[in-house]
């Protein structure tokens, strides 16, 4: 009887705290946006897809509009679909949305760096990041001249493979290595050294991992699954081997600084310690803090705009007559061997048309990086505490189809008008906006334009299967949009 008792005692005892949690959300939810009733511990978990969380926020967002609330695990989330709530959470309440949401996966960076950081460093620290890396040419002819000059390397790689077929995740991703690397570092790579072909795999790995439906579990639900097997735990340790290499690349520069004269964006992070340190300020720039904020932008201006030529190019495979009329307007407007500049693009409406064109269509990240509430706010008549996770969702704008008409189809024409000029369109936010804004967004800009005309200034692609038979659908969709791997041929134009 005693045992039958405390089973009793207990059974009661859980019963009563899943009412009182039930009630507490419940209570908490009276002035929060709609949305479908969370059940304990799992929240809102069984009305999503975990391989494809974006696609049920569009589910949900056609019952219970443009503002909704979910529970992901215990975590309260407004969820912003479309291009007025989006743009209004973003432009509107910039600062009042600037927090970030924790992503337990990344842990090791949390308040800390750029991109992870919450704490009271963060806009410090993208303050002055910002103001250096324009000085270093973010935007300006600096990059311009980075970008070209790596792009001769590039080529000359391309030349190597010898019209054979080839697996272009890395070899395409050392140019935007490169470009980062001589701004963070003052280095660069060659094409097959260990160390960058090592850090570019740890890049890949974590964007792909990050956007499989156990890592979607994990970060929802870490407090459960920490300490059970699983790819979080290599995510966790790839985040700290890039980490461990900032690092060491800021501990030899600190050896051999000149404060008065920084040769590159890590010098000017250990001369900021440095002044911080003789002035007696509360330190802001520790050596864990700046390695921190080298391995963000190292990742973010590495991987994302590799992912994007490299899913470019198999677009381009699988539609070669637009990929033709990009040889004739390369043809018309540079010819067959002046490198490609910046200015070119104004002459060049089709090509900027098609590079925005598949920043569009592969939704590269598709819900945004998560926000958070730094205070309590108005938002559509809903009152949003502070701390609440905040989900500004992409996909929205870059598949609205009263914006983009046939949103699932690759068309150039949704950035022509009808005089075959480029169309600007204030929903293409694939860099996000507001305070969270991609730092490297100039950087990008240029990268893909200027990369993606040179080479196809000087090749054709070949697919190894029809197009046709080119499928375009991505092989994970969470974090990111992850392209299916494939191999391709280039065949210098000469030849042709």
């Amino acid at each position: 009887m005693g045992a039958l008792g405390i089973t009793i005692a207990l059974l009661v005892w859980v019963v009563t705290l899943m009412l009182i949690s039930i009630w507490k959300q419940i209570h908490s939810s009276w002035n929060l946006p709609p949305g479908p009733f969370p059940l304990p511990i799992i929240g809102n978990l069984l009305q999503l897809d975990v391989k494809n969380i974006p696609q049920s926020f569009t589910k949900l967002a056609k019952r219970y509009g443009p503002v909704f609330t979910l529970y992901l695990g215990s975590r309260r989330t407004v969820v912003l679909h479309g291009y007025k709530a989006v743009k209004e959470v973003l432009l509107t309440h910039k600062n009042e949305f600037s927090g970030r949401g924790e992503i337990p996966a990344i842990e090791e960076y949390k308040d800390k760096g750029i991109i992870f950081n919450n704490g009271p460093t963060w806009k410090d620290v993208r303050r002055f990041s910002l103001s250096v890396l324009r000085d270093y040419g973010m935007g300006k002819q600096g990059n311009e001249a980075r970008i070209q000059r790596e792009a001769q390397f590039l080529l000359e790689e391309l030349r190597k493979t010898q019209g054979q077929p080839f697996d272009p995740t890395f070899l395409i991703g050392g140019a935007p290595f490169n470009v980062i690397a001589d701004i963070l570092f003052h280095r660069r790579f060659d094409y097959k050294d260990k160390t960058c072909l090592r850090l570019m795999h740890l890049f890949n790995e974590d964007f792909y991992l990050l956007s499989t439906p156990w890592l979607q579990l994990y970060n929802n639900f870490s407090q459960y699954l920490r300490y059970m097997p699983g790819s979080h735990r290599k995510v966790i340790k790839n985040v700290s081997e890039i980490k461990a290499y900032t690092l060491e690349r800021a501990k030899e520069n600190l050896q051999s600084l000149d404060i008065d004269c920084p040769r590159d964006v890590t010098d000017c992070l250990l001369a900021e310690m440095e002044k911080e340190k003789r002035s007696g300020k509360p330190p802001v720039y520790t050596m864990e803090n700046i390695s921190v904020t080298l391995a963000d932008l190292f990742f973010a201006g590495t991987e994302t705009t590799s992912t994007t030529l490299r899913y470019g190019l198999l677009i381009l495979m699988k539609y070669p007559e637009i990929e033709e009329k990009l040889h004739e307007e390369i043809d018309r407007v540079i010819g067959p061997t002046r490198i490609p500049a910046v200015k070119d693009r104004l002459e060049m409406p089709y090509m900027d048309a098609v590079v925005h064109e598949i920043q569009r269509f592969i939704n590269l990240v598709p819900s945004n990086l998560p926000h958070e509430a730094t205070q309590d706010t108005m938002l559509q008549g809903y009152l949003i505490p502070k701390g609440t996770v905040i989900i500004p969702t992409l996909d929205s704008l870059l598949y609205d189809s009263q914006e983009f008409p046939d949103p699932e189809q690759f068309k150039p024409e949704h950035f022509l008008n009808e005089n075959g000029k480029f169309k600007y369109s204030d929903y293409f936010k694939a860099f996000s906006a507001g305070k969270r804004v991609c730092v490297g967004e100039g950087l990008a800009r240029m990268e893909l334009f200027l990369l993606l005309t040179a080479i196809l200034q000087h090749f054709n692609l070949k697919s190894l299967v029809e197009p046709k038979d080119i499928d375009l659908k991505p092989i994970a969709i969470g974090f990111g949009c992850i392209p299916p791997p494939f191999k391709l041929c280039v065949i210098p134009r000469s030849q042709v």
